[in-house]
């Protein structure tokens, strides 16, 4: 017999807390822009990063409670607290009241005007798709892109480091490519009987395979330009950092793996989680740039 979870457990769950990876892009202006021995900016950033977890939980709560019937019908997220009635609506609410108070709270009182902008333009732009427009399709999936793409201009509000205009074209093209990659994991879904987007209409599983690929191809090449710009050689004081894009290569063409061989793209957080490769790769990648940036380059 399956024991019901308790409150406190189940709202946690409601948060989706294993989704704070993707908050994490809240830091790349610190580390792209060489401040990570100033322990202010430090600080500032950890504290946009917990602005962020908070928001995006309170966007989840959000997204849940409107979509909870269609939940109910998903073969994975008819589990969620609200679908499977472990947290009720008002609790939801609730909830979704406390972390979007904490959020904008802590803003407010700890970082610049800029950053709540910025923070304000991401809670309208979540309420927005969560209401309509993600069953617009492609629409959808820009939306999320630029949810990213704000929380890199958040994370260089709270630090005073401005994010350069290749962390941000990457930024977007990389979040395009997993939420195709979602996609293509939902018309997989609904192949089985499983629709629960709306989207879907205006997907197929070519156009989003195609669509996919293309974004790979453009993130490596980007990426490439990226690390030979004389601009950015000129800044970081190295040639070197195009040795960098050896494991965004391999990431890419194990998350490509992932999808098409073993068709288990679902959800790129939970990708990220499990998946030993890509994790090594990521590592590798941060310890090469961090050497590269901090040791052969130049701080600025």
């Amino acid at each position: 017999m399956t024991s019901t979870p308790s409150l406190p457990l189940a709202l946690v769950r409601l948060a989706r807390p294993h989704q704070y990876l993707k908050n994490l892009f809240v830091l790349l202006p610190l580390f792209f822009g060489w401040k990570l021995a100033g322990p202010g900016a430090v600080q500032q950033g950890l504290l946009a990063l917990a602005v962020f977890c908070l928001a995006s939980s309170a966007v989840y709560v959000l997204n849940d409670l409107k979509d909870v019937e269609d939940d109910r019908a998903h073969p994975v997220k008819k589990n969620r607290p609200l679908a499977a009635g472990t947290v009720s609506p008002g609790q939801a609410v609730a909830f979704m009241f406390v972390l979007g108070c904490g959020a904008f709270g802590l803003a407010v009182a700890f970082l610049p005007p800029v950053f709540l902008a910025i923070l304000a333009g991401y809670a309208l732009l979540n309420v927005s798709y969560s209401f309509k427009l993600k069953h617009l399709a492609i629409v959808d999936i820009c939306c999320i892109s630029v949810g990213f793409v704000l929380r890199v201009f958040a994370g260089g509000a709270a630090t005073g480091v401005a994010p350069s205009h290749w962390i941000v074209m990457m930024t977007f093209l990389l979040a395009l490519f997993m939420g195709f990659a979602k996609r293509r994991d939902d018309l997989l879904l609904a192949c089985n009987g499983a629709k629960t987007r709306k989207c879907l209409d205006g997907y197929n599983l070519e156009y989003v395979s195609t669509a996919m690929s293309m974004m790979a191809a453009v993130v490596i090449v980007s990426y490439i330009l990226y690390t030979t710009s004389p601009e950015v050689i000129a800044k970081h004081g190295s040639d070197k950092l195009y040795l960098t894009a050896f494991w965004v290569i391999a990431a890419i063409l194990r998350y490509l793996q992932i999808t098409f061989v073993e068709e288990k793209s679902g959800s790129p957080t939970k990708v990220l989680i499990k998946d030993f490769f890509i994790q090594a790769c990521i590592v590798l990648w941060i310890a090469s740039f961090y050497l590269i940036l901090y040791t052969d380059g130049r701080a600025l």
